[in-house]
């Protein structure tokens, strides 16, 4: 499919929600697509409102928030899906959160843990604990003690 608004081969396709149920859809190749998105960008920055009578700037869009030390705009971002530097996440920070929930469901990373690892902390706790009581009452020759902590220890680490 070739550009709207040159001969190039369009490579974004962009659709305008006009209202309910009216959408407008463009075909742009990438140097029409960026010239397009500044020009609206520039466009909701630069009118004026009326609102009972006073006049106001519209909000800016968080599109147009740029990065101080790469440069890169969160339009940018949104076009292409990559960021310019690891200060970006920082600077962008409100706006990638609800994406990365909406993506990964979640804020906290949920993955799986190594078979070897006690389910809970604690239960490490106790097992380091009761591994060191065992070295000693063995040092001391204090079987009856020994065997009772070997035991435990093979209990909690079948619970495992």
């Amino acid at each position: 499919m070739k550009c709207q608004r040159c001969p190039k081969q369009a490579t974004r396709h962009i659709t305008e929600v006009l209202g309910d149920e009216k959408f407008e859809e463009l075909h742009l190749c990438e140097e029409c697509a960026k010239k397009y998105l500044y020009e609206t960008e520039a466009k909701k920055t630069s009118t004026a409102k009326s609102y009972q009578g006073k006049e106001f700037e519209t909000t800016s869009d968080p599109g147009a928030k740029q990065c101080s030390v790469c440069g890169i705009k969160f339009v940018e971002f949104r076009n292409t899906g990559r960021l310019g530097c690891p200060h970006d996440y920082d600077e962008f920070r409100e706006e990638l959160l609800p994406l990365l929930e909406s993506i990964h469901g979640d804020m906290k990373h949920l993955g799986k843990t190594p078979r070897r690892r006690p389910t809970t902390r604690s239960l490490g706790l106790e097992l380091i604990q009761l591994r060191k009581q065992l070295q000693a009452a063995v040092s001391e020759e204090d079987y009856e003690e020994a065997a009772r902590l070997r035991d435990r220890i093979k209990q909690l680490e079948e619970y495992q």
